[in-house]
């Protein structure tokens, strides 16, 4: 045990250890996985809407369970262990946040444009915070943290999974630099909300 806990609390990078990148990942494998949404919604809209409302108002009643000191197997171990020391003894938000906002771009947006700003949430911040936990030396002043390795990294896979969709590179440029301007911002679990639809409604309007 001493061995194992001497490994998991071993410092892997400026900004993390071997537990907190592990966390990290598995915060983020969910994000990534989010962007298997559209797919499904080409599939069959409504039956993708409503089962992710389903899954937000199941999720909502285990975290509260959760507080009161009621464990739902599975649910509350993995909710427990993917939170964040923040959410320590809180509602974890950011699954709710992040579920909303893909609704909400599904429901109001251009298959397309709505599209873009799930993978811009999938991609973007999922492989942004790993990037930055990883390689974040150099912080970016006033953004309570994040790292220019995260940022840069969030442009980069924002552009190559938007350019897959739109095909144009000025608007997949475009599209990329607003969302790593949102992804800096200390937004907490709301960034989830906001990154889908943003970039979506830019998506939209762009010529």
């Amino acid at each position: 045990m001493g061995i194992m806990s001497d490994f998991r609390y071993r410092k892997i990078s400026h900004t993390a250890t071997v537990e907190d990148l592990l966390k990290e990942f598995f915060r983020k494998t969910i994000h990534i996985c989010a962007s298997l949404i559209p797919l499904f919604a080409t599939w069959n809209l409504h039956i993708t809407v409503l089962a992710l409302s389903i899954i937000v108002i199941f999720y909502i009643i285990c975290e509260y369970a959760r507080l009161t000191g009621i464990t739902i197997p599975l649910v509350s171990r993995v909710t427990a262990y993917a939170a964040r020391r923040r959410d320590k003894g809180r509602f974890v938000l950011g699954p709710v946040t992040m579920a909303l906002g893909i609704l909400v771009s599904l429901l109001l947006l251009p298959p397309d444009a709505a599209r873009v700003g799930i993978y811009a949430l999938a991609f973007g911040d999922g492989i942004a915070s790993l990037a930055g936990k990883l390689f974040g030396r150099k912080k970016i002043p006033h953004t309570h943290g994040k790292t220019l390795a995260g940022s840069l990294a969030c442009f980069v896979a924002v552009y190559i999974s938007s350019i897959t969709v739109i095909k144009n590179p000025t608007s997949a440029f475009l599209v990329a630099f607003l969302a790593m301007v949102i992804e800096m911002f200390p937004l907490r679990d709301y960034d989830n909300f906001i990154i889908p639809i943003a970039i979506g409604t830019v998506v939209w309007l762009l010529p």
